[in-house]
């Protein structure tokens, strides 16, 4: 029996290894809606509490049509959204998606994309893993 429960407890661990290795948490997760289904952007607070480095690859949500990950720049003076790849996080720190910053951008959004409700956005990291995180949607205002 006692040869047994070890067993399990041993296929367990390798069942959840994955989700206790990540080592990146979001906080601070909102949508700001706009009307007329203009695209939505996504602000949150990624930290890597890991030894080592880790990119952030891509983030899907059935509440966009399509989602990607961008950052304002500055060009001669003007304002302009970029539309990146991947983002690295570097090992004990925060990075921070806010406007004017990295944020993401949340093209053709779904009826679910209304102030008040909460929508859901898978992350994806270079290591393999996906962080499943609850975002808010705010209104123009963020609020």
């Amino acid at each position: 029996m006692k040869t047994h429960l070890l067993e399990i407890a041993a296929v367990a661990l390798l069942v959840s290894a994955p989700a206790q290795a990540a080592t990146v948490t979001v906080k601070d997760a909102w949508f700001r809606s706009l009307p007329a289904r203009l695209p939505a952007g996504g602000y949150f607070t990624l930290h890597n509490g890991g030894d080592k480095a880790i990119t952030l690859t891509g983030a899907e949500s059935s509440a966009c049509g399509m989602l990607m990950l961008h950052k304002t720049e500055s060009a001669n003076g003007a304002g302009m959204m970029v539309d990146v790849s991947t983002v690295a996080i570097p090992a004990r720190s925060n990075l921070k998606f806010a406007p004017g910053g990295y944020h993401l951008m949340c093209m053709d959004p779904a009826s679910a994309m209304k102030p008040g409700r909460t929508v859901s956005v898978t992350f994806n990291f270079s290591d393999g893993t996906k962080t499943h995180v609850p975002f808010q949607v705010k209104n123009a205002k963020g609020e």
